[in-house]
């Protein structure tokens, strides 16, 4: 049996008699993943607590939970949805007052809220939109007040086309996203990993309810990187440490990766990923966002993984190279370094560098500012702003 350390939150585990509230029974297996379904089977296994049994039945009959082809427990895609939905509400209940709730770029005519400032007129726009003031306005300057009749009354002001404005509105412009989770050893710490696994459920909601034109995707990078599938979002866990030393050097072929210590921080081999999956979206804005609590620790050179601690030089300028050729398929790079031990501050000298090379954004945040930071950056980042008249 293996033991793992971390530090205590203060919250103690929660006993058989607490977790049987719906939703903190989803919190729980929110926060420890696969071992919280297994457990939950051994409860279900456990004729001495009948109530408990009865629960968990009834959640299998609900539709919350169901059992593969080996009899083990699994997340449905309506428990999925359910934990997403309350996520987001989570979210939203802790954000500012005021903040933008959606992705816009200036456009003439219908679209969203209205905004400042105006526009010539062109052929085939809505006169719906005209802003009839300052139409008015070039009218009267450009032809001056009209003459009186001859029996009384003004004859009607003159316009031409050039006279009329239209109002402004934000519209919407779709944007595909990648966010690439950092899910080296350290991320079990400070409850890091449930906070940026709440605002990943959170995001997924959002997409799918508020901008369905929008494609986001999840991407966990440890000492290799993978697609996070959206069944097994919930699931996801930091990988444990396995070594100690204070010195690791080691190579290892990328098909084996499996087989070597999987808690170092391999960002490298995620932006790689990203980039592949944007290659392949369509969206008008494309974009990455980084949540991580550390350095890149391991990198890609040919057909190897190379997992290097302390930090080596290799590994950071692999990943900036990585970073630099995001940027230049046109993606926008946002990084959220998670920061709540500040005696290893030291780090964020990488973040710097990545910041000011990709000429992104950067944003240094413990996590419970996490899920404020992400969702700004999401609903107002990317928008694309248009040059007009």
């Amino acid at each position: 049996m293996k033991y793992f350390y971390g530090e205590f939150d203060g919250q103690p585990f929660p006993s058989p008699d607490t977790l049987f509230d719906v939703n903190q029974l989803f919190q729980f297996i929110m926060q420890h993943g696969q071992q919280a379904l297994d457990a939950i089977e051994e409860m279900l296994a456990d004729q001495k607590n009948p109530e408990h049994s009865e629960l968990l039945e009834q959640l299998l009959k609900d539709g919350m939970l169901d059992k593969d082809g080996a009899g083990r427990l699994r997340l449905t895609p309506r428990a999925v949805g359910n934990m997403q939905r309350r996520a987001l509400m989570e979210v939203f209940s802790n954000l500012r007052q005021g903040q933008r709730d959606g992705h816009d770029k200036i456009t003439p005519g219908q679209g969203g809220p209205r905004i400042e400032g105006t526009r010539p007129y062109q052929y085939g726009d809505p006169v719906s939109e005209l802003d009839l003031h300052q139409s008015m306005a070039n009218a009267l300057a450009r032809h001056g007040l009209p003459a009186k009749k001859p029996g009384g009354g003004m004859a009607p002001i003159h316009f031409d086309e050039r006279d009329l404005e239209l109002h402004l509105h934000e519209g919407l412009t779709s944007c595909s996203t990648v966010v690439l989770l950092d899910m080296s050893g350290s991320m079990m710490r400070n409850g890091r990993f449930l906070a940026a696994k709440k605002v990943a459920l959170a995001m997924q909601s959002l997409v799918r309810t508020r901008f369905p034109q929008d494609t986001i995707d999840f991407v966990g990078f440890y000492s290799g990187a993978h697609k996070i599938p959206e069944i097994t979002l919930p699931l996801a866990m930091p990988k444990p440490v396995t070594v100690y030393d204070y010195q690791v050097r080691l190579r290892v072929k990328i098909p084996d990766i499996d087989q070597a210590p999987q808690h170092f921080t391999n960002l490298h081999m995620g932006l790689r990923l990203a980039r592949r999956i944007l290659r392949h979206r369509s969206a008008e804005n494309k974009q990455i966002f980084i949540i991580t609590d550390g350095q890149p620790t391991a990198h890609l050179e040919g057909d190897y993984i190379y997992l290097l601690y302390p930090p080596d030089n290799r590994s950071t300028i692999a990943t900036l190279k990585e970073a630099v050729l995001a940027v230049r398929d046109g993606c926008r790079i946002s990084t959220f370094a998670l920061i709540e031990d500040y005696w290893g501050m030291d780090w964020v000298g990488f973040v710097d560098q990545l910041t000011r090379l990709t000429k992104g954004l950067a944003f240094y945040t413990s996590s419970g500012e996490l899920a404020s930071c992400i969702m700004e950056s999401y609903l107002s980042g990317r928008k694309k702003k248009t040059a007009l008249g």
